[in-house]
């Protein structure tokens, strides 16, 4: 168990914080598939080297934490904390996700992701605050 989540926050420190592209490929198995990161979008290995920086260059200081895991046998859970600052305002931006890996080894073979990018897009100023109680009083976003 303590070596999936070294696995996990390895992941998260060499690629989403501090943005080395190059050791993407260490982390999976050749045949991985993420899910959930986008509705309908499976993302395989090679495709994170797009998605990270897109990400990065809205963000500045990022910082990642593990706020809860799971572990049971090839599986790991874990609820994720992400706090940083829009790259255009230095306004802070925080947001939470959850994540599922499965390894095969000591690379993930299969991952289910959900963040609230919602909440993440609001701090940055592309959504209006309070978007998910203005869509469910029926408003629409214009």
């Amino acid at each position: 168990m303590d070596r999936k989540l070294d696995l996990l926050q390895n992941w998260l420190q060499r690629v989403w914080i501090d943005g080395y592209l190059d050791t993407i490929d260490q982390f999976f198995t050749p045949a991985a598939c993420a899910r959930g990161l986008m509705a309908g979008l499976d993302i395989h290995p090679d495709e994170f080297a797009e998605l990270v920086p897109a990400l990065r260059a809205l963000l500045t200081g990022i910082d990642v934490q593990i706020a809860r895991h799971v572990g049971t046998g090839d599986w790991l859970w874990a609820l994720i904390t992400v706090k940083a600052r829009a790259r255009h305002s230095l306004a802070p931006v925080e947001f939470s996700g959850q994540l599922m890996l499965r390894f095969e080894g000591d690379l993930f073979a299969e991952a289910y992701n959900h963040f609230d990018m919602i909440a993440m897009f609001e701090h940055l100023g592309a959504l209006p605050p309070e978007t998910m109680a203005l869509c469910l009083s029926g408003e629409r976003l214009r």
